[in-house]
């Protein structure tokens, strides 16, 4: 039994890192996405065909990982 109450506080720990990792990651994953959202606009307007396909296949990956 004491061995089980020395490893829970180890285990929350665990949980706590994981939960916030997976926050982070989710976070930076919805920050590219804007980024290359705005990129993938400006080069619609400027007209840069291979630009935009680079974006939007970077774009289509993030989405893919998110299912």
């Amino acid at each position: 039994m004491k061995k089980h109450l020395l490893n829970a506080p180890k285990q929350s720990e665990m949980v706590d890192s994981l939960l916030a990792e997976m926050v982070l990651d989710q976070a930076l994953r919805n920050f590219r996405k804007g980024q290359l959202q705005k990129e993938i606009d400006l080069a619609l307007q400027d007209g840069n065909k291979e630009q935009f396909l680079r974006l939007s296949k970077e774009l289509n990956l993030i989405l893919q990982e998110a299912i």
